[in-house]
């Protein structure tokens, strides 16, 4: 995969580069499927008439970011990874999706992504673990570049999109703060009072920008963060696991939540900056950033 600075955001279209013609790549694309394990054959991104088939963008410097969470199915590695983590050598498991979680008083806390499920000989449910896929928003319009694309493939896959308003970036802030961080305090809080383990599956740039976490041993961990990365292969992309990184959920959580203050007399110098503006002239008397 190439880092030079990219022409457009579009990493991967309905599975593939945007300059693959092969004859798949290109069946792909006239009937809008999804080569990554979607619930149907189709996929149905944003909207499943219409669907958004961006599987992941270029930012800035030319690296992937993945922004669908069901591109993550690839091969299904991640319940492979998972289960390692999950349950013991040889235990019989397989993959629920989209399981409800209620609280005490019957109220959702939401959907898990993947419950996985071990059970014996009998069918019966032994253990399980949960497998939350955090995929990355998109600040900017990214349906613009995806629709002058379809629109013409051949040609458009060098399309200079780079002087457009409102250019399309991985926006890793709002993924964390108003995703992850939720999805773990509401979700995961259950699973933690319940002690069962849990996964999260993330793309390597976006758990760079995640705080470092303290790492305890796999067999002392109640939580796991599989890291992956896409490789350049023959045709697409393939889904690789980068980093394993055992931790325990509490600890991991307040790390992430809890921010990184700067030094105050910044904030104080934008206090004294505004006021006077708002006063319309400056102080004679010392500021409270100077005496800082």
């Amino acid at each position: 995969m190439s880092h030079s600075i990219p022409q457009h955001p579009l990493g991967e279209v309905f599975g593939f580069p945007p300059d693959n013609q092969s004859a798949r790549a290109v069946r792909y694309r006239q009937h809008r499927l999804c080569p990554f394990n979607n619930r149907v054959a189709n996929c149905t991104k944003d909207k499943a008439n219409d669907p958004l088939g961006v599987c992941s963008v270029l930012d800035r410097d030319g690296h992937l970011a993945v922004t669908c969470p069901v591109r993550f199915r690839q091969d299904w590695l991640i319940t492979d990874d998972a289960a390692q983590f999950f349950f013991s050598p040889g235990a019989t498991w397989t993959t629920l999706n989209e399981v409800r979680l209620d609280d005490r008083h019957g109220r959702s806390a939401g959907n898990i992504d993947l419950v996985l499920v071990a059970y014996n000989q009998r069918g019966q449910v032994v253990d399980f673990g949960a497998l939350e896929v955090q995929a990355v928003y998109i600040s900017g319009n990214i349906r613009r570049p995806f629709e002058a694309y379809m629109q013409d493939p051949l040609h458009q896959a060098d399309m200079d999109w780079s002087g457009a308003r409102n250019y399309p970036r991985p926006d890793y802030l709002s993924s964390s703060r108003k995703r992850l961080v939720p999805q773990l305090i509401y979700k995961g809080g259950i699973l933690k009072a319940w002690g069962k383990k849990q996964a999260v599956v993330l793309h390597h740039s976006f758990f760079n920008t995640l705080p470092e976490l303290t790492t305890v041993p796999p067999e002392t961990a109640d939580m796991v963060w599989l890291v992956y990365d896409l490789e350049p292969g023959e045709e697409q992309y393939q889904l690789r696991l980068h980093q394993v990184v055992h931790t325990r959920f509490s600890p991991a959580l307040d790390r992430i939540i809890t921010p990184e203050p700067g030094p105050v007399d910044q904030f104080v110098t934008v206090l004294q900056e505004k006021l006077d503006a708002k006063l319309e002239h400056p102080p004679d008397a010392p500021t409270l950033a100077d005496l800082l």
